[in-house]
């Protein structure tokens, strides 16, 4: 290869090192640390040197030179909120070591509505505000109520990490494209019982096959074990000279068997074993009877190469907690999408609301032409056919008002659903919806703020953005394992015992040689505490110790699991530059959305205006007989054309409104919604959401102004 080619490939891997952005690296708010946190400090899992480098300035709001990507901010302190039960710690041994074996409960779910619901119910309808749906939808809906649950099971992943043992993971799945957003007059998605974007083995939907692979931790959490046993044997004699001439012998054997056995972090098992027998027998060449045997061994291995290390061995707990750190993230992102499907929700209503009352304008315009005709064919100053075509126009708009008012029943249904957590009040579920609010057309904040500051903020704010980095230091700590799956196994051991001999001398013990029994007092009796001293005197000593090695020749599985893991390193490395890409675009799209969409409602409602002062002009016209029948439902089928592009346009302006602030995250900000409250149940104190305006009847039509004629030069 030639050099000029060395360098340019070269130039090109440096400028796509360059692109990728930083977002490893994590730090928490001022207001808390997270464990994590923590356990980063000590160095435990370093984020990997290709991550963490230079994003473009273009990509980061600047304008020139290099500048890092916004550290996405963590949940704090989500994860130190207080309960009732910290299910990562489970039931303490000490001062009652009994509840070791307790069952943890877990308190029934509410399936009830909460008391706000039906304080909005006056005279037979529910009055609703957007603060007072949102506030419903937190302490009701089902989405929020599951994902809930799932901080409470990602701490139990951390108690099992703190014993030792695999993670079983958790849903960080998200529930959106539900029904209720959807109407003649708004598209979009919102509401309970839809479908799951779950996030599979890893963030983002990624397969994290690897993920708590390596060598297993040792079992921190320690083991007694006992076994008690008595045994009665009888045992029939073929041969009378290892008998002593008996024809059967007995043995009567007690068994107390104990065992002690706890891993350390250190990769380090300790083990104690502790036996005693007691044997009471008639075979005449047993000395002893009861004769007490005890055993004493206490083993130590240390792994030196796989599993060596608190590193490996404290990997799960690591891992459990980053986990918990996920599912915090996916919480607030359930909690950002609930809130604006319900948004959306409520638009939707507001939308066939208004539709309803705009299709009743309508009727009532026709119905009262349809009048007015009929009373001039019967003085004979109009001809039939206008009366027909006047009477079609009614049946036209009593069919348009009959399917308004259908759209409308779904639509309320569908909020009540979002919002309860059941109907089987029937005046909650008879009750029609009003909606109070109307969305407001003044400027927002982010309208006025540089696009390259929107996208930084996003970039710190966005909850998947957060799970995705998270979840890189949980690739980072799987490479760590599965490298070290690849050494050796060399294991040091070492073990110390002894063992101890009791009893009274038998009166059957026979002298082989003499073949008489044994005066007594030939064997002096020895206590069982005296037998017990000699496990530790080094009088009966049993210590060894030694190395065990095994080397796998080939080593084609670990190879391939370590060789794998790197892969999906690179998959959530470009995970997240594809987060980073999309939000970006996201914010852009959103907010040339929000201008063209303030640009779309002044262009509808000068067209409805100028509509209504047509329709009033023509009705004028036609009372004095200038204009036709045929004129006038025009007209009025104009303005109700321009009523339903406003009606449309403005829902369009408050979904894509709502969707800009849940895409930079600051949706619960802004609203007033304490995370931490949310994820406790507690109740949500009354919210404060800015944009909002009360209904309005539509202005009577100005008469119109003929134009100045401009003055000669």
């Amino acid at each position: 290869m030639r050099v000029r080619d060395l360098q340019s490939a070269a130039c090109v891997m440096v400028t796509l090192l360059s692109t990728f952005p930083s977002a490893v690296a994590q730090q928490g708010r001022s207001i808390g640390v997270h464990p994590t946190t923590e356990i980063a400090a000590e160095n435990l899992m370093p984020a990997s040197p290709s991550v963490l480098v230079d994003a473009p300035a273009a990509q980061n709001g600047g304008t020139s030179g290099q500048a890092t990507v916004p550290v996405p901010l963590l949940n704090e302190p989500l994860y130190l909120r207080p309960f009732a039960i910290d299910y990562s710690k489970g039931n303490r041994l000490f001062p009652n070591p009994l509840r070791s074996y307790k069952a943890i409960d877990y308190p029934a779910s509410r399936l009830t509505n909460s008391p706000k619901l039906r304080e909005l119910l006056r005279d037979g309808k529910i009055y609703l505000s957007l603060n007072d749906a949102v506030a419903l939808a937190i302490a009701d809906n089902y989405d929020i109520a599951i994902a809930r649950i799932n901080l409470d099971i990602a701490d139990t992943d951390i108690l099992r990490a703190k014993a030792g043992s695999g993670l079983r993971g958790v849903s960080t799945g998200i529930v959106s494209n539900t029904l209720g957003g959807s109407s003649p007059t708004i598209s979009g998605g919102g509401g309970p019982g839809g479908s799951v974007n779950a996030a599979g083995s890893g963030a983002g939907g990624l397969v994290l096959s690897t993920n708590g692979g390596g060598p297993m931790p040792e079992t921190l959490d320690p083991s007694l074990t006992g076994a008690l046993e008595y045994e009665a044997q009888s045992t029939p004699q073929t041969n009378s000279l290892f008998s002593g001439g008996l024809a059967e012998t007995y043995a009567d054997t007690s068994t107390y068997n104990f065992g002690y056995a706890q891993g350390f972090l250190s990769g380090t098992d300790v083990k104690v074993a502790f036996s005693n027998d007691s044997v009471k027998t008639n075979n005449p060449f047993t000395n002893y009877s009861p004769a007490i045997t005890s055993n004493f061994r206490a083993t130590v291995t240390q792994h030196l190469l796989q599993g060596f290390g608190p590193r490996m061995n404290r990997r799960f707990i690591v891992q459990a907690k980053n986990d918990r750190r996920i599912t915090d993230s996916a919480f607030r992102q359930q909690l950002l999408s609930t809130v604006n499907q319900v948004e959306n929700i409520y638009w939707a209503l507001v939308s066939a609301y208004e539709d309803e009352q705009a299709k009743e304008r309508a009727l009532k315009q026709s119905q009262q032409l349809a009048e007015d005709n009929r009373r001039q064919m019967q003085t004979g100053s109009l001809a039939a056919l206008d009366v027909v075509n006047s009477d079609a126009s009614v049946a036209n708009d009593e069919e348009a008002l009959v399917a308004s008012q259908s759209n409308l029943e779904y639509q309320q249904l569908i909020v009540k659903q979002a919002l309860s957590r059941n109907l089987d009040d029937p005046e909650l579920a008879d009750a029609p919806v009003i909606p109070t609010d109307r969305v407001g057309l003044d400027r927002i904040p982010e309208e006025d703020v540089s696009v390259d500051s929107l996208i930084s903020k996003a970039y710190a704010n966005n909850p998947q953005i957060e799970q995705a980095s998270v979840n890189m230091q949980n690739n980072e700590i799987t490479i760590k394992a599965e490298r070290n799956a690849l050494l050796p196994v060399v294991d040091l051991y070492a073990f110390y015992g002894g063992t101890g001999l009791g009893g009274a001398q038998s009166p059957n013990a026979l002298d082989f040689f003499t073949g008489s029994n044994y005066p007594p007092g030939t064997f002096p009796s020895i206590s069982y505490g005296t037998a017990f001293g000699h496990l530790f005197d080094n009088s009966a000593p049993d210590k060894a110790i030694g190395v065990n090695v095994t080397i796998p020749l080939r080593n084609r599985v670990a190879q391939a699991d370590q060789a794998r893991s790197r892969m999906e390193l690179r998959q959530s490395e470009m995970r997240l530059q594809q987060l980073y890409t999309q939000v970006k675009i996201g914010v852009i799209n959103g907010r040339y959305a929000l201008k063209n969409d303030r640009a779309q409602v002044n262009a509808a409602e000068a067209a409805r205006k100028f509509a209504a002062q047509s329709l009033d002009a023509a009705q004028k016209k036609y009372k004095v007989g200038a204009t036709t029948t045929e004129d006038v439902l025009q007209q009025a089928r104009n303005l109700a054309s321009a009523e339903n592009t406003l009606i449309s346009a403005t829902a369009a302006y408050a979904k894509d409104r709502a969707a800009l602030r849940q895409l930079l995250g600051k949706t619960l900000d802004v609203y007033g919604i304490d995370l931490k409250d949310a994820a406790a149940d507690s109740a949500v104190q009354s919210l404060s959401i800015p944009g909002l305006t009360a209904p309005r009847e539509p202005e009577s039509p100005s008469p119109l102004v003929p134009m100045s004629t401009p003055a000669p030069r």
